[in-house]
Formats: structure tokens, sequence, C-alpha cells
């Protein structure tokens, strides 16, 4: 059982034996390469995913603008003292990183992390939270006793033993991690392969595509990969057989999710995690093979190891498991009190860790289809959402008039949309905003259509209810939340085989809806030979200016007019599923116009072309260098600017190692260049005060200077230029 799990039977037998193991004395070697990893980690993290190079965009002052606060009390500090707490939590990374004055580096960047992060739920995830965790872990650790400059200061701490539980804590956060993820993904909608079906098509799964197709790479590879990888990484990293193959696999999966998914640093920073189950002495063999000309700089390779009193020593000295190093020196063999206290912490974060993902059923108020705030559950990546309407309406409580607000308006977050607490923190703030608009205490409606892993679209809360004055609390289930039409799943098999039987140029969107409620929907005049067809239930249409009604049963279709409102009631006592079938005449008919202009631009390549070319076509032949010019048409303009977006995508993927390492030092470079200008700009603020207007202006456009090659979203771009319409 020792040389299996690196403990006896009998350390387990009782209290004081259990203390005894948990303070252990252990190499700290791996432990401080952790610990300079995660610290660069968290500076590189601390201008990205945290926000210090666009924080102006996001607490500037003065500016209207909806928050959504853990608690409601906190608010952000003015912008410059808002770069002060970011440059505390700066030094604070750079702290850990160097390990210097590493206990107060700890509360330095834990401190300000939370508070940033309690400020906006908005931005919680997964990997967020677990920073948070980690650096929580690192504070009540040893951290600092190998290659640290707290180390150089205090030479007796240098190289010191750090005790077992170190490890322990950190071991066992990151199999949490893996496993409880594996244990969400246990869901039927990722085993079934409906959670991220779309991930198939990308590009790193091309391989699997020679021999599989794509529905079966989604199900087999992306699903029950992703399954299994999770629910075994944990165990196959912690035995010494397995362990070079978990380490191959759990390393292949983060290099794709750093390709699939913008996550910032989570994947290096799991990879980072990956020796910790390694034994710990790792460090020094690896090191001992670079020149003695580098031993000044690399950390330490003896095995002379200084005893600590955070570790407890046996009587009798004794060589300890595996290849842990032991020494000679006098050791205290006697526990304190410091001691069982670390135990008991251990054991309670442990369990505090197993519980929390499952938590729910006390903070049922943050349950809406899925549980909990998003961030704490580990279920990663197991829900994919679709908004495919909503609608926000006021009405005037003086005068009852009756108004619309654009969608996310005084807001720069969209995740508002599916969760209840952020919906009631948005209202309560609309209802303090619109009354400079001269609205007397409006009423706030929300109609919010959502589709969750491929089912149908259908609304999340319930429209009727004025969110401003409705009931929530953190402790009681929601009344406002629609129940998720699970009993509708099934129909989603039925869907593929409905797409598949239409064109290229027809879409279909399918839609439930409750009894008793209605969809309100308009038409575009784009959208040409648009039908509902009624799957389930029993609707009524009504078109609302020809005042026409027309009642649908299942199997049932009606065509709706073009450029005109129309309602879909739900009259049965079930709810009723029915699909929109639609063609966009305008993007059918540009793309059409668009083949033939490809034509016709071979044919001037390869000389075939014969007859002389009218004015407005002469930028065809002008653009063969791939300048940009001038073109007068319309069509012709948007053709050519599609076209050389389309070079620049092709181009960008076709490039080699050099020229993708050059665009990414380049774009990394300009984003931490804004960050630190910008805070060097706030920190001369709060020390001298505001300069002239004119000045802050120049400085700031300094600051926001790009690259020659300013990264673009090229693929959103083209989506954008063929305007897809939508219902």
């Amino acid at each position: 059982m020792e040389r299996i799990f690196g403990f006896r039977k009998e350390d387990l037998t009782s209290w004081h034996s259990l203390v005894s193991l948990l303070n252990r004395p252990t190499d700290p070697a791996s432990l401080g390469i952790f610990r300079c990893l995660f610290g660069l980690l968290m500076v590189i993290d601390i201008t990205q995913e945290r926000g210090l190079s666009h924080l102006d965009y996001k607490y500037l002052d003065g500016a209207p603008i909806c928050r959504f606060p853990l608690f409601n009390f906190l608010e952000p500090l003015p912008l410059d003292w808002m770069y002060l707490v970011y440059v505390v939590m700066l030094l604070g990374a750079s702290g850990i990183m160097f390990g210097c004055f590493y206990r107060l580096s700890c509360l330095m960047f834990l401190s300000t992390y939370w508070y940033v992060f309690f400020l906006d739920k908005t931005a919680w995830n997964n990997h967020s939270y677990l920073y948070g965790l980690i650096a929580f872990q690192l504070t009540v650790m040893d951290g600092n006793r190998y290659w640290s400059i707290d180390g150089l200061r205090r030479p007796s701490i240098r190289n010191a033993h750090v005790p077992l539980w170190n490890y322990t804590l950190l071991r066992t956060q990151i199999f949490i991690v893996y496993f409880i993820a594996g244990i969400k993904k246990l869901d039927a909608d990722w085993v079934e392969g409906y959670s991220m079906s779309y991930l198939a098509h990308h590009w790193l799964f091309d391989p699997f595509k020679v021999i599989l197709p794509v529905e079966l790479v989604s199900l087999l590879v992306v699903h029950g990969g992703g399954l299994m990888l999770d629910l075994s990484a944990g165990y196959l990293l912690f035995f010494d057989v397995t362990r070079p193959y978990a380490i191959f696999f759990v390393s292949y999966f983060h290099c794709m999710n750093s390709q699939l998914f913008s996550i910032g640093m989570f994947p290096y920073a799991m990879l980072a995690t990956t020796p910790l189950f390694c034994y710990t002495d790792w460090p020094r063999r690896f090191f001992a093979g670079f020149p003695v000309l580098l031993k000044s700089v690399l950390p330490l390779t003896s095995s002379d190891i200084q005893p600590s009193t955070s570790c407890v020593y046996p009587e009798a000295h004794r060589s300890s498991t595996g290849r842990q190093n032991t020494t000679t020196a006098p050791k205290t063999p006697k526990m304190r009190f410091k001691h069982k206290l670390a135990a008991i912490f251990t054991i309670v974060y442990i369990a505090e860790q197993l519980f929390l993902p499952y938590s729910h059923f006390i903070t049922q108020g943050y349950n809406n289809w899925t549980n909990g705030l998003y961030g704490y559950s580990w279920d990663m990546m197991v829900h994919s959402r679709s908004h495919q309407h909503v609608k926000i309406t006021y009405r005037d409580g003086k005068t009852g008039d009756i108004g619309y607000l654009n969608p996310g308006v005084f807001t720069h977050s969209r995740r508002w949309k599916d969760h209840g607490d952020m919906l009631k923190q948005y209202a309560s703030c609309l209802s303090h905003m619109l009354p400079r608009y001269n609205i007397t205490d409006p009423e706030i409606y929300f109609d919010i259509w959502v589709s969750i892993n491929e089912r149908f679209q259908q609304r999340i809360f319930d429209p009727r209810v004025d969110i401003v004055k409705a009931d929530w609390s953190p402790f009681r289930p929601n009344p406002w939340l629609m129940p998720l039409l699970v009993d509708l799943s099934p129909w989603r098999t039925k869907f593929a085989e409905i797409e598949g039987s239409l064109d290229n140029q027809t879409e279909i969107v399918f839609i439930a809806d409750f009894p008793g409620l209605h969809l309100e929907n308009f038409v575009s005049e784009d959208l040409g030979n648009t039908s509902i067809h009624v799957l389930q239930g029993k609707v009524n249409v009504e078109i609302v200016e020809e005042k026409k009604n027309i009642t649908l049963q299942p199997g049932e279709q009606t065509k709706v007019p073009a450029g005109e409102y129309h309602k879909v009631y739900t009259v049965s006592e079930e709810p009723s599923s029915y699909m929109y079938i639609y063609v966009n005449t305008t993007e059918a008919a540009l793309l059409q116009n668009f083949t033939k202009l490809e034509e016709l631009q071979e044919r001037i390549r390869n000389g075939t072309e014969t007859e002389p070319l009218p004015p407005e076509l002469l930028p065809l032949v002008e653009a063969e260098d791939g300048a940009e010019v001038n073109a007068t048409d319309p069509v012709v303009r948007l053709f050519l600017k599609r076209q050389r977006r389309m070079n620049e995508v092709k181009k960008r993927r076709e490039a080699g190692l050099l020229e993708r390492l050059e665009r990414f030092t380049v774009k990394k470079y300009y984003t931490i260049r804004r960050a630190f200008l910008m805070t060097a700009i706030a920190m001369r603020n709060l020390a001298v005060g505001l300069p002239p207007v004119e000045q802050l202006t120049r400085e700031v456009a300094f600051a926001n200077m790009k690259g020659p090659q300013a990264e673009q979203s090229m693929d959103d771009g083209l989506k954008d230029e063929v305007g897809h319409g939508e219902l």
C-alpha cells in the first residue's frame, strides 16, 4: 500500500497518525516551481482576462452602466483607483512568482482578485474561480521554500521541508476539477452528444474526420473522449504506472482547449498543475542536467533539505517513501497545535470543495435551467445556448405608455439573459435609469427565447411578470422562471432529418411555447416564402394587418406575409411546438450575383472573356493585384470587400509557424502595452492630478495605438457581410 499510495494503512488508524501523515516533511521543489509558474500566469492573466488592458471601457467614470455584483452593495471604485487595485494585484502576482515577501504578496493578490471577481458575476467561469482557490491555498502554504527571493533573504527557510498537506490540497483540488467535471458530463445531453456538437467542425478534429463521419467525431471524440478524460485523469495522474500516459493525454487535451476556446491562461494553468502529481523532487533531477554555468540562476539541485517547524518528524529517522528526499539534520518530533490545525483545515477544505458543487438546494434562487451561478460547479462546457429573440418592454407607471428597449442597453454583458438573479439586477438598474428619460415608475418585462443543447427555442422567464417588482430570494426557487420543456427533447433526433431534407438556401427555426402565451413576430421583407408548420399542440396564427386568424393542428401549415407582424397563440392545453421555414431571398440573390462575378473574374484571369466590360465592372480587373479599388456598384463593392476578407482569412490560416508566432507576439505586445500605459496614466492622475483634456486625449490615443496587423475577427465579418436574417 505504501508503494502504491505513498502512505501506510497505519497512518489512517488514529488522529495522531493522520496529523503526522499530513505534516510529514516533503521536498519543497515541486511546490516552488508551481508557485513560480502560477504567479507568472496570473501576471499575464491580469492584463488579459482580468481586463487591465481595457479597464477604462469597463469602469469608465460616470458611464450609465448596469452592473452585476454578487452583493448589491459592492461598487467599483473610481477608474483611477480601480487601476490602483489592479496594480496591487499585479504586484501580488509578481511577488508570488518570485517568492518575494511571499505571504504579503499572496494577500495582496488574493484580496484584490476576489474583490474584482465579486464585482462582476457576468465574467464568472470555472477557471477564474479556480485561480482564486489556488491563490487562497498558496497563501496558507510554504510556497517560498524553494527558488524564491525570500529564501535568499532568509537562509533559514531556503530549501526547507514543507508539510505533505501542501501537496495534498493542491492535488485534491485538481482531482476535484477533473473528476466532478466528468460527473457533470454524465448528463444525458452530454452523453448523447448535444452539448458541444459544433466543436466537431473545428479543424483540430480533421484527423479524426479522415476515418469517422462528423456525427461520430462529435459523439465519440468530443463528448465521449471528454467524458472519459475528465473521469479518469485524476486517478491516472496519481499512480506511477499510469502517470506518463495521463500527462500525455491531459497535455494534448489542454493544448486543444487553448485553440478551441477563448479561456485565457486556463489551459496553461492546468498544464502547470500536472507536475504536482509527480515525485516532489522532479525539479532537482530535471535541472541537474543543465550546464554548470547556469547553476547560479537555476533552482537548487542539492538534496540537502533543511528541517522545518511546519513539519512533524518521526522520533527515529527513517527513509521516506518513494523518491522523497531525506536529511540527517536534527529534527523536532514534537507535534504542535498548528500541525493539528493544519490537518483540520485540510480535511474541512476538501469536504467543502466536495460539497459546494452540489449545494444548489441551498441557493435555490440562483438555479435556472442549470443549477447555481456558473463558475463553481465544474460543469464546464456541459451546456450550450443560443438566443433567437429578446424583447424588453417598459410601461410608464404614471401614463401607461408602452415602449421597447434595445436588448443589452446600459450594459456590456449578455449573460443576464440566462440568469434570474442578474435579470432582477438588470431590471432594477433600468428602473433607475429610465426616469432620466421622463419615464416614471417604469415596469419592465422581458421576453427571452433560448435554446439549450439544441432543443426548441422557448421562453426562459415569464413575459407577463414585471421583474422590477417581482419577488426574488437567493434561498427560494424563482417563481417567474419558466420550466425547461424536457418532454420535447426527443424531437432533437428529428431536427437533423428535417434540416437534411431542405436545400442550402432554406433555413429553419424550431419553436416551443406554453399554453396561454403567444409569440409576436415580424417577418423581414428579406425573408420570402416564410411558413409556419405545427409539430405538436394547437396554435392560432393572427395576421395583424389583415385581421385574419388561422387555427393549425399538428401536421398543418400556413404562410405568413413578409414585412408584417403576426402573432402565434398556443391554444392547446399542452405546450405547442412548431417551426418557421423561410428563405432569405436577399441573401440568395446576393450570393447568386457573387457567383456570377466570380465566374466573370475567372474568365478575365484566363483570357476567355471577349466582351467589353461595362464601367461598373472594371474594378474586377483592377482588383486582380489585391489592391483596394473604388467600385461604384454596391454589389461589386461588396463582392470585392468579401473577396479581400476571404483572402486574408485564407492567408492567415495557411500561415507558417513563424508568421503565426509573430502575429501572436505582436497582438500580445500591444495588449500589454496598452495595459501598462493606461495604468501609468492613472497612477500619474492619482499622484499629481488630472492634466489638461488635450494632453489626456493625446496620451490615451498613444496608448490605443495598434500594430500593423491588428487582429480582427474575420469569420464574424464574413457572416455580417452576407446579411443573415433572423426571424
